[in-house]
This record gives C-alpha cells, sequence and structure tokens, in this order.
C-alpha cells in the first residue's frame, strides 16, 4: 500500500487546522470556511473514520472582536485574546457539527499535559473516551494559561502529538499552502514537492516562519510532519481549501512516508514529550554502546551528572563534546548517581546494580 492509500483509508485520523483557514483580520472566524471543514470531516466521517481535530484560531478569532489592528505581541494580550476566540472558537465548530446531529467535546491543552506522564495518560484517556461517545474531539492548545515556558510553539507540533497519543492511522495538515515546495511558491519558480520518504527528499528545501495570523509557517509543518512520520504516522500536508481531497482520495499536496515500525508510547513520549530534568554525559565507549548496540546505560560509562533529578525523571544522554545523543528515563535520583560515576556494576552495593537507563527507556536522538 503506497502512502495516499495509506492516508486515504486510515481508520483514525487528526485533522489539524490552521489560523489563516479559519479567521480574518476583518470578521475573526468565518463560519463558512468552518462549514466546508466540516463537511469534509463529516464526510469522511461517514466513511467509516474516527476523526480529531486541532484547530488554531484562537487568538486570531478574539483579535476582532477586542478591537485589535494586529496579532498581539505581549503574553498578556494573547492570553485574553485567546479567552475570547476560545468560545467563538469552539461555538463555531459545535455549532457545523450540529449540522449533521454531532457533539463536540473541547480539549484545552498545554505543554506541562504531555510533558508530564500522569497528564500524558489522562488527555490520552480523555480523547478516547471522547471518540467511544461519538463525540468530535476539538483540540487547541489552553493560550489562556499557556506561558512562554509551557507552550508547543504551535498546534502543528500539537497535532503531531496528539496523533500519537490517541495512536491515530494518519495525520492531515491544513493550511494556506497546497504542499511542500522547495521554495517559497510565492515568488515562483518554486517546484511541489509530492512525496517525502527521507531526509534527501528535503535536499535545499527552505521552509519559512509563520503568517500573519498564525504562529506556524511552513518550518512547522514541516518539523511537525517529520515528528509524526518518524514515530510511524503518514501525513498529508496541503491547502485547507483541498480538504475534501485531502479527506477523500488524499491524492493532493505533500505526503510523509512513515517509518516501517511504529514508535512505542512510553519511547514516544520519552523522545517528543517529556520534559528533561537534567543531563548525563557520557564516554565515548558509552555513546557507542547506546547508539549502535542499544545497550542499558551503566554507571561505568558515565562521566559526570548535571541537574537535580530523580528516579522516574527524564534525562538527556550527552556525549563528550556536551552533545546530546539520546534521553532515557534515569532509574536513580542525581545524588545517588554522583557516587556511582566510572564504577562497574561489581563495584557496587547490589541495590546500586541495575542499569542506569534500561534500554527500552533511552530513546536515541541521533541515528
Amino acid at each position: 500500500m503506497n502512502v495516499r492509500e495509506s492516508i486515504a483509508t486510515a481508520r483514525s485520523v487528526v485533522v489539524k487546522v490552521g489560523s489563516s483557514a479559519v479567521t480574518t483580520f476583518e470578521g475573526g472566524l468565518e463560519q463558512s470556511r468552518i462549514d466546508e471543514l466540516v463537511d469534509a470531516c463529516e464526510a469522511r466521517m461517514r466513511a467509516g473514520s474516527d476523526l480529531v481535530v486541532v484547530s488554531s484560531g484562537a487568538v486570531g478569532a478574539g483579535i476582532a472582536p477586542l478591537g485589535l489592528k494586529k496579532r498581539p505581541q505581549d503574553l498578556a494580550t494573547k492570553q485574553a485574546a485567546a479567552s475570547v476566540g476560545q468560545l467563538a472558537m469552539v461555538q463555531a465548530w459545535a455549532v457545523s457539527f450540529g449540522r449533521y446531529g454531532r457533539t463536540v467535546g473541547q480539549v484545552l491543552l498545554t505543554a506541562d499535559d504531555i510533558a508530564r506522564r500522569a497528564q500524558h495518560r489522562n488527555a490520552q484517556r480523555t480523547l478516547d473516551r471522547l471518540r467511544t461517545l461519538h463525540a468530535v474531539a476539538v483540540v487547541n492548545e489552553n493560550d489562556t494559561v499557556a506561558t512562554t515556558e509551557l507552550r508547543f510553539g504551535d498546534n502543528d507540533r500539537l497535532a503531531a502529538l496528539v496523533a500519537h497519543l490517541i495512536g491515530a492511522d494518519a495525520l492531515v495538515l491544513l493550511s494556506d499552502v497546497d504542499g511542500l515546495y522547495d521554495g517559497d511558491p510565492r515568488r515562483g519558480g518554486a517546484r511541489l514537492i509530492p512525496e517525502v520518504t527521507g531526509p534527501d527528499d528535503l535536499d535545499g528545501v527552505i521552509a519559512g516562519s509563520g503568517g500573519a495570523l498564525g504562529t506556524g509557517g511552513m518550518a512547522s509543518k514541516l518539523s511537525a510532519a517529520r515528528l509524526a512520520a518518524d514515530s510511524g504516522i503518514p501525513v498529508l500536508l496541503t491547502a485547507a481549501s483541498r480538504a475534501a481531497d485531502a479527506l477523500s482520495t488524499a491524492e493532493v499536496g505533500t505526503v510523509f512516508a512513515a517509518r516501517p515500525e511504529r514508535m512505542s508510547a512510553r519511547k514516544f513520549w520519552v523522545r517528543h514529550a517529556a520534559d528533561t530534568s537534567g543531563a548525563v554525559h557520557l564516554d565515548d565507549g558509552a555513546v557507542t554502546a547506546v547508539l549502535t548496540k542499544r545497550r542499558s546505560l551503566l554507571p561505568a560509562g558515565i562521566t559526570s551528572v548535571v541537574g537535580r533529578f530523580f528516579g522516574g525523571d527524564v534525562v538527556d544522554v550527552c556525549a563528550v563534546d556536551g552533545t546530546r545523543v539520546a534521553r532515557g528515563v534515569v532509574a536513580y535520583d542525581a545524588s545517588e548517581l554522583t557516587s556511582m560515576i566510572g564504577k562497574s556494576t561489581g563495584e557496587l552495593p547490589s541495590e546500586f546494580r541495575r542499569p542506569v537507563i534500561h534500554a527500552d527507556d533511552l530513546v536515541p536522538l541521533v541515528r
């Protein structure tokens, strides 16, 4: 089965909608645009797929009602706009899905909800339960409380995380661009890239930052697509105006092929979602063992410990020069680990002879 066919037949789909697809400066939310998107989503659901919507636009939807002249830059005004816009946005989705007798549930997430394992599981259970109750989940970052330190950065990344969170079979990213180009299509001469199967397909690609109404841009979409594909989820990137085609035949835009094996939920969380609480630095031999031989990390290969962390926390694993090469769930507190540095297993008391990071809890960041 090729990539487009796998997206067209996916039983569980996450659809991410960009701010520019549903809002304008002059009028805020555009109900007609949302209706067109919902029509496409409804057709896909009637064909037998489960569907979760990740919708940007809360801040954009609050700009016009508050009389603002441009997208706010300071955090307080962004959060004020989001508090107005979130109410309008979820109501617009609810009204539109209501035309088909469907109920909408709003799910607001912060990066902290994904980074912390307990909240991560709770979000997963909530989204799964909404689906079993035949409600459509509309997900957005909780802009009214998220701080700079806690933000996902954009809803493209959030959509990729949600796709893995619910075990989706495909991710569809809808914005104002009909695919990935090797340059800026507005300037002419740029070539559409129909399929990305690996890094070589991205040679020479120049991806820009976000537009006036949003925070994403092609750079964030490319990053999110690669994140999802790396976890085993195929991705389609195209314009919101092509939503009907994207959610039926998938014969539009750019597709990103998924890696052959889906990453486990735990390893995905460690690699992409969890906060790190510190770091351990390794000698060259230990780096080779954990990266190429997929061995567990033992105290003998550790040269230093950085930060204050506890057993069960996620830490960065670094090479001698400080380059992050992996992340993992550490078995010991930093205070315990400091006294174990460089020692062989036989030199340690019996209670300290388990690996510092087990191979099952260690995820390489480089290949």
